[in-house]
């Protein structure tokens, strides 16, 4: 009885011996399987005159991603992308706009590529999160390249503004042509008179003088009398000359009788 209870310990720790060996070369030969992960670094900064790190409304904030392909495998940029999330909660406030890149990245070269993001949040402290997507031949990987709080502002104002007068410089100019058009549409243009005006004097005409001859007594010059007034002048002459000859005649007459009535006395 002792001999074969030491001989089924002898076995039992020979079949242990087994499991853990076969263990080992499995653990073995998944390491040396194992696709190695390529080492892709990533870093995010603001424009050197945005030194708060301010995202401002209204306006597109430019971020610089630095990239830098460490291992000995090509890799190929896919986009990058980021969020803005509550910095307390972790609650996701907006996705923002991914940039597609499909651009290779070879072993030990670097690219600084820009990101822009148009803002229009409420403001306030933020946690901002850039990341960087590349893939392999072995497969796809996400790299963090920007992790911070950051805080969203409104744009300051200023009256010497070069955009914001552009901006009301034309407003304005847009809104004169539109009243104008309106004003010629619906407010035409008074009518002009009709009015005859006298022909104005020539130079000559009025330079040259006007002379007068007088005639004797009632006399007049008819070099500036028109036409149709010396016409009716005319007429008028010929018809007061024969009432004129016949008041002769009858003067004449006259004057023969009274002669003839002095004769008949002093005959007497």
């Amino acid at each position: 009885m002792r001999f074969g209870t030491l001989v089924a310990s002898v076995l039992f720790a020979a079949a242990a011996l087994v499991r853990a060996d076969d263990s080992t070369t499995d653990g073995d030969n998944v390491e040396m399987f194992a696709a190695p992960i390529p080492e892709v670094i990533a870093t995010t900064s603001f424009p050197e005159d945005n030194p708060f790190n301010h995202i401002v409304n209204g306006e597109n904030t430019e971020l610089t991603v630095a990239i830098e392909n460490k291992s000995p495998l090509n890799v190929t940029l896919v986009s990058i992308h980021g969020r803005l999330s509550h910095p307390e909660t972790g609650a996701i406030i907006k996705n923002l706009t991914a940039l597609n890149l499909g651009v290779p990245l070879f072993e030990s070269l670097a690219l600084r590529i820009p990101y822009r993001f148009y803002s229009e949040f409420k403001t306030g402290d933020v946690r901002l999160n850039i990341y960087l997507e590349h893939f392999t031949e072995n497969g796809q990987y996400t790299v963090e390249a920007y992790d911070s709080i950051v805080t969203v502002v409104e744009p300051s104002f200023s009256i010497f503004d070069f955009k914001l007068l552009s901006t009301y410089a034309t407003v304005l100019a847009i809104l004169s042509g539109l009243g104008y058009i309106a004003y010629r549409q619906f407010m035409p243009a008074p009518k002009k008179s009709r009015s005859r005006k006298a022909p104005a004097a020539s130079a000559s005409d009025v330079s040259s003088p006007v002379s007068v001859t007088a005639t004797g007594a009632g006399g007049y010059s008819e070099e500036w009398i028109p036409e149709h007034h010396l016409k009716k002048a005319k007429k008028s002459k010929k018809s007061e000359g024969a009432v004129t000859s016949g008041d002769d005649l009858s003067g004449a007459e006259t004057s023969g009788a009274e002669g003839k009535a002095q004769k008949k006395k002093g005959r007497k």
